[in-house]
């Protein structure tokens, strides 16, 4: 690999809060983040990790065990790959205080994202969530302890009584808590770095980084996800860190999950030109200034939001800006490597509609998605909003009064049997494939939220047909993808409630 990448580490960010992959899945595509020039990888377990004790709550309903947990750390070493684990500790924490058992430490009574920093509970709670991570973590370099995002930070009833002190601030009140959960961290395991997001910090008064003691615990990792980067802004930002004494300083990017909480695609260019920013950054101060980057990946925006990009859909993505921070740059050089460690035989990073993703592991499910994504709503929109025989002779009004003439059945009938056909069978190896990488409750949300609306619109349309043409019903209307029909599940009553990954409650 060349030397050329400012970078020294150079970390994927995998986010599993939102379909987190099996093991198996891992097992395939951590030897290709080798390849491509990663040599770290940021986990972010959120809810997938088997808590114990009074924690185990927290659990996801396919939560990795703890031998599960150890296969990922033995086939990240097999590759090279150096595990950071990442546990949320202050803003962010909807998977934990979402739960009845733990919402008396909410920062605001109504809302689960932050936590109460007053609380001794709040400390002692993330004091076991650290140590539980770290115990199947042993000897980890750095821990990630999130703080990103703190929202509603001191508009609680015991920080408004706090604030009313004149010496006090919200800046003081993030800086206490954060020195005492990287206080922890450091006391009970004290060859770990705790790892901290920098926006919370930004905009501290210097003296009272200074003063605080903070810079001396943690390392901030800037990040910024946009394709327009301000470059000198962040080289103002890391020069006011540095001179905090900050000793350290990380980056972050995105090679997906930041351009829309409901992305399906991803927007390639976007993320390339969000990692030449941070090279020419990485350029503009002293060598050495920035030990790592870390290219995020997000799953969900957070706890409650809609899935992004499943990870083998950014997977080209990825490889693009791995190997333009390890390169210095984007060219032939890049696109070649890529190009040969995917399988493709032309990259492409505009044209979502091409067929043929690659040969890389989970290149079918970014094909599959793509077509879905690229034309499963547009053909069915088609077919109500633009087919003159629907608009003109079976519109909402003709719907709901079951009528039609008759010759009309016969020239809408036949393109609605098609597209339910066609799509249904597509439907049934997508479903396959994204099995075959994800838990079911994954599978079940991304096919809900981006296939069923527009199969459900074929569906209600081919049962108003029948019904006005005075057809008996389909008798195997019920029966999965017969002529076409998907058979739309509704959630197991029995589920609600349970902590699985897309529980809201």
């Amino acid at each position: 690999m060349s030397g050329s990448s400012p970078f020294k580490m150079r970390v994927v960010h995998l986010d599993l809060k939102g379909a987190p992959p099996r093991v198996s899945y891992l097992s395939e595509i951590f030897p290709l983040f080798h390849a491509l020039g990663a040599n770290a990888l940021l986990i972010e377990y959120e809810d997938m990790f088997p808590y114990e004790g009074h924690l185990k709550l927290l659990r996801a309903k396919h939560a990795y065990s703890p031998s599960e947990i150890r296969e990922i750390l033995h086939l990240a070493r097999q590759h090279a790959l150096e595990v950071i684990p990442l546990l949320q500790t202050f803003g962010h924490m909807e998977f934990v205080l979402k739960h009845e058992a733990f919402a008396h430490l909410r920062e605001v009574a109504l809302f689960p994202n932050t936590l109460n920093p007053h609380e001794e509970e709040s400390l002692a709670l993330i004091g076991a969530m650290v140590d539980q991570v770290m115990e199947l973590h042993c000897g980890a370099r750095w821990l990630h302890i999130g703080c990103d995002e703190v929202y509603y930070l001191g508009e609680g009833e015991t920080s408004r009584q706090w604030l009313q002190q004149p010496q006090n601030s919200k800046a003081k009140l993030c800086l206490s808590h954060l020195k005492a959960v990287a206080s922890h961290v450091l006391t009970r395991h004290p060859s770990t770095t705790p790892l901290v997001w920098d926006d919370m910090l930004r905009d501290v008064p210097e003296d009272l980084l200074q003063e605080s003691g903070v810079p001396q615990l943690v390392v901030p990792v800037l990040w910024d996800y946009g394709a327009d980067l301000d470059v000198h802004g962040k080289v103002l930002l890391m020069e006011k860190f540095q001179k905090c004494g900050f000793p350290q300083l990380w980056a972050a990017s995105a090679f997906k999950g930041a351009t829309g909480a409901p992305q399906t695609l991803t927007p390639i260019q976007h993320h390339l030109r969000n990692h030449l920013q941070w090279l020419r950054a990485a350029q503009a101060v002293p060598a050495g200034t920035l030990q790592g980057i870390v290219l995020t990946g997000w799953q969900r925006y957070d706890h409650f939001s809609v899935l992004c990009e499943l990870l083998p859909v950014g997977i080209p993505s990825l490889a693009i800006c791995l190997q333009t921070l390890l390169q210095g740059g984007f060219g032939e050089e890049v696109k070649d490597k890529v190009e040969s460690c995917l399988g493709v035989a032309s990259l492409d990073l505009t044209d979502f509609t091409r067929e043929g993703a690659g040969s890389f592991p989970g290149s079918d499910i970014l094909d599959l998605v793509t077509q879905v994504s690229v034309h499963l709503r547009s053909s069915v929109e088609a077919l109500l909003d633009s087919n003159r025989c629907v608009t003109g002779w079976f519109s909402p009004y003709h719907r709901r009064r079951k009528v039609i003439h008759p010759v009309m059945v016969q020239h809408i009938q036949p393109e609605v049997l098609s597209l339910l056909g066609h799509w249904g069978l597509f439907v049934q190896e997508l479903e396959a494939a994204l099995n075959r990488i994800f838990y079911p409750d994954a599978v079940e949300e991304w096919l809900e939220e981006n296939v069923h609306p527009s199969l459900q619109k074929l569906q209600s349309l081919a049962g108003d047909l029948r019904e006005a043409a005075g057809q008996p019903p389909d008798d195997q209307a019920g029966s999965p993808r017969t002529h076409g029909d998907l058979t739309i599940r509704q959630e197991p009553q029995e589920r609600v409630g349970t902590p699985h990954n897309h529980d809201l409650t």
